[in-house]
């Protein structure tokens, strides 16, 4: 895409930047929209599409000129056309013209690297295999049992407080704990590799020296893996007849890594936000009408982990959504605005449970490869989290709330939130907030409840002598019957439905 696509029809004169002030600031040359200038990209994706239809055309930084698809048919047909689209920048036409400079704050999103996810053709097929024959081999029941225990370890550390910041010390902590269990180093799980990670994903003035924190762990997990395999995905990698690199190896690592912990951390923000602010939901909840699971796709329609993927672009001349798309032109994949699509949902308020054509982790050859792990998180740690504090809410008024918001997605930045305090639990325990119960006896409706017997008389305290009446004659009374212990019945094996649930849970 060159800028004279964009130009208006009928008119070769350039166009100046409005006015600061004026009501069309914030628009670049050819009155194209600058995305990154945007206070409210949502109200802006809306009108985008009033104004082009399902593919608009805007700019990035720099003003450089590049299309958001918008339309979810659209969205779902350029990642699923890899004859038509690619992820290989190097074919961009505005990079190739020295429009994006090497400075550019989207390079880390868009320059090409050697990993699945830009290559294509048969070295896609060769590390993309290798990323999901590593992934196939992780036990989900023993992800969920060890998903459970990461979530009572993290909520026992503010479990006694009465409060807390579910972003910072919840949503944060949990998708990197078992993230680092996957990759095969637990033992480097600490809080300082989470700031390190959520520091380089922001783009801080530090985010360079956070990403070699953590780019130097996954170099020691990747020796240490190579010369001595273990039952891990980083083993995995390495063992794999594709026969990747150290490099290679590293790299896919660190997508894998940071991937995951990025949209699963928003994702469990997102479901917690709405657990706690949607009525609906907590009470479908707890009257079990809709499980956790149920919830969580909810959330990746309304609330994508990423808004917006950089990027794809034309391999040829072709047309999407009725606009002219030449070769070489750039496209972001937005899964926001294509779940919102009007032709998909006319009702926003209606409810999209049991579906999920979602776009939340894109499609075709480019599809998240580890979706299942972020859905698994999801759906166990918000359970046991419900099942430690169930008498959680919300610590402010909601429109005290406050996001961080980009062009590729939007953070909750902090969710307090209160409950009673509650004791450390062991976390080999199944999830509870409550003392085990007494066990019943075996009185059943129909006969007489037992009595309790009157306690003998303390013969420990002296007692004054009084004088005592003449015993009457001795009558024969009856024995009675020495009680026998009851007998106990064996424990009741659960049923088919209560260990389904135990074995998805992870219990």
């Amino acid at each position: 895409m060159t800028p004279e696509s964009h130009a208006p029809t009928g008119t070769d004169a350039p166009r100046t930047d409005p006015p600061p002030g004026c009501p069309a600031h914030g628009l670049g040359p050819g009155g194209l929209h600058r995305l990154h200038e945007s206070e409210d990209l949502p109200a802006l994706y809306e009108q985008l599409r009033k104004e082009h239809g399902p593919v608009a055309p805007v700019l990035l930084h720099d003003d450089v000129p590049l299309w958001i698809v918008l339309g979810h048919a659209e969205n779902l047909h350029m990642v699923r056309s890899p004859s038509q689209f690619c992820r290989d920048s190097r074919i961009w036409t505005p990079l190739r013209d020295g429009l994006v400079k090497p400075d550019h704050p989207l390079m880390p999103h868009i320059a090409w690297q050697p990993i699945a996810s830009h290559a294509e053709g048969d070295e896609h097929k060769r590390l993309r295999g290798a990323v999901q024959g590593a992934i196939s081999t992780i036990d989900f029941r023993s992800l969920r049992r060890y998903i459970n225990r990461s979530t009572q370890a993290i909520v026992n550390r503010f479990c006694e407080h009465g409060e807390a910041d579910l972003v910072g010390q919840f949503a944060e902590h949990l998708p990197m704990a078992v993230m680092c269990e996957i990759l095969g180093m637990p033992d480097d799980y600490n809080d300082r590799l989470v700031e390190a990670a959520r520091d380089a994903l922001k783009g801080t003035e530090t985010a360079i020296a956070s990403h070699s924190y953590v780019m130097d762990a996954l170099s020691r997990l990747t020796t240490r893996r190579r010369a001595q395999p273990e039952e891990d995905l980083a083993s995995y990698l390495i063992t794999h007849p594709a026969r990747l690199t150290d490099d290679e190896v590293r790299e896919h690592l660190r997508l894998v890594l940071f991937a995951a912990y990025e949209a699963t951390t928003n994702l469990l923000s997102n479901v917690l936000l709405t657990v706690l602010i949607d009525p609906r939901f907590r009470a479908r909840l707890n009257g079990g009408q809709m499980t956790v699971p149920e919830a969580v796709e909810q959330s990746l329609w309304n609330e994508p982990p990423f808004s917006t993927v950089f990027a794809y672009f034309a391999k040829q001349e072709t047309e999407l959504g009725g606009q002219r798309i030449r070769r070489g032109d750039g496209l972001l994949f937005a899964p926001l605005p294509a779940n919102v699509d009007p032709r998909v949902r006319p009702d926003l308020k209606a409810s999209m449970q049991g579906n999920r054509s979602h776009l939340a982790f894109g499609g075709g050859p480019h599809e998240c490869p580890g979706q299942d792990i972020g859905r698994s998180i999801a759906d166990v740690g918000v359970d046991a989290l419900l099942m430690r504090l169930p008498d959680v809410e919300l610590d402010c008024d909601e429109d005290e709330l406050r996001w961080t918001a980009s062009i590729a997605s939007r953070h909750l930045v902090a969710l307090p939130v209160q409950f009673a305090p509650k004791p450390p639990q062991d976390v080999t325990q199944t999830p509870n907030h409550k003392p085990v119960p007494p066990q019943r006896s075996d009185w059943q409706i129909g006969i007489a409840q037992p009595q309790p017997q009157p306690q003998p008389q303390s013969q420990t305290a002296p007692v004054a002598a009084q004088p005592q009446p003449e015993p009457a004659p001795a009558q024969p009374q009856p024995v009675p019957e020495t009680p026998q212990p009851a007998a106990e019945e064996p424990a009741r094996r659960k049923g088919v439905w209560q260990r389904f649930v135990s074995w998805w849970r992870g219990y």
